[in-house]
């Protein structure tokens, strides 16, 4: 038989999402067709691959070993997909670079100025990213780069160039009782309650959160938000706090939030992130702009000063 990735990618969002419902509006089609597509696929092999009884639903032994393979095979054929796509970008000059909200700035600009002083016919384009795909853009090929914060839970088959590292504040309602401290120390945030993301990598989200605490307070975690603006809405409304990087606080605005300095957290790096695989002359020469450009960074930075 031939086996139909669409229909693997169905199921695989079936199971990581648990849930038929969630997975069909990742997938942006109804619940009853995506119930058929899996029946569909599950005809064709033989054997139910679901358990539809389970909350949330799982895979059948069945299931099980088929999606040791399966997901392999939707890998390997994303791989080759980003590699055609990349061959073209590259035939046509041009890079497409990921960022996320706010992680564009004057450094940034520079590097690309550099960029196109060295590659003086590539054609530089910039693409907005969900915080969700900041990697698996890069990896699937949609586009050739990313200026991205780790960590990460899965970095495989990805470069991280570290571009410069930033301070952290927290974003607080203008009313709270820290909102006119100088500073604040993480252990002042132990008893608060924090915004999430459903949708993006936990080991990410547990980081910029600080979590597990050195006090070993546990993390409580409130609204999910996925852009920017979210955040400081619910911020604003008191409904939680949010720790992020001063890039945020030298980006946005909202009477509402203020932001304070954290003294005694890791700062956050920028980075660009690349497929180890690629090794075309205009991601080379990225990456050598992005190293000369960290070296004079860490000149600027006093010493014992991130």
């Amino acid at each position: 038989m031939t086996l139909n990735l669409h229909l693997v990618r169905y199921l695989i969002a079936v199971v990581d999402e648990g849930h038929f419902g969630r997975a069909a509006e990742r997938l942006y089609i109804s619940t009853p067709s995506l119930s058929q597509q899996i029946r569909k696929l599950e005809r064709s092999l033989g054997a139910e691959l679901l358990d539809r009884t389970a909350r949330p639903v799982r895979p059948t032994p069945a299931g099980e070993r088929f999606l040791a393979e399966a997901r392999e095979s939707v890998s390997a054929a994303d791989r080759a997909v980003a590699a055609v796509n990349s061959y073209r970008r590259e035939l046509a000059h041009t890079l497409r670079i990921g960022f996320m909200t706010a992680s564009t700035g004057i450094r940034t600009h520079e590097i690309l100025d550099e960029l196109r002083r060295r590659v003086p016919d590539v054609t530089v384009q910039m693409v907005e990213l969900p915080w969700s795909h900041q990697t698996s853009a890069v990896r699937e090929g949609q586009v050739d780069a990313a200026l991205v914060r780790p960590p990460f839970a899965d970095s495989t088959g990805l470069r991280l160039d570290v571009i410069r590292h930033e301070g952290r504040v927290v974003a607080l309602p203008r009313t709270h009782a820290l909102a006119d401290h100088s500073v604040v120390h993480l252990a002042d945030l132990d008893d608060e309650i924090h915004v999430t993301n459903d949708d993006a990598d936990p080991v990410w989200v547990r980081w910029w959160a600080c979590d597990p605490r050195p006090s070993g307070a546990a993390v409580r975690y409130g609204p999910s938000v996925r852009t920017m603006d979210e955040l400081l809405e619910v911020v604003a409304a008191g409904q939680a706090v949010s720790i992020t990087g001063q890039f945020v606080a030298q980006s946005y605005r909202n009477p509402g939030v203020a932001f304070v300095p954290v003294d005694d957290v890791p700062s956050c790096p920028l980075s660009l992130c690349t497929r180890n695989s690629d090794t075309s002359t205009v991601i080379a020469e990225l990456r050598r702009v992005v190293a000369a450009s960290a070296r004079t960074e860490e000149s600027r930075t006093p010493a014992g000063r991130s």
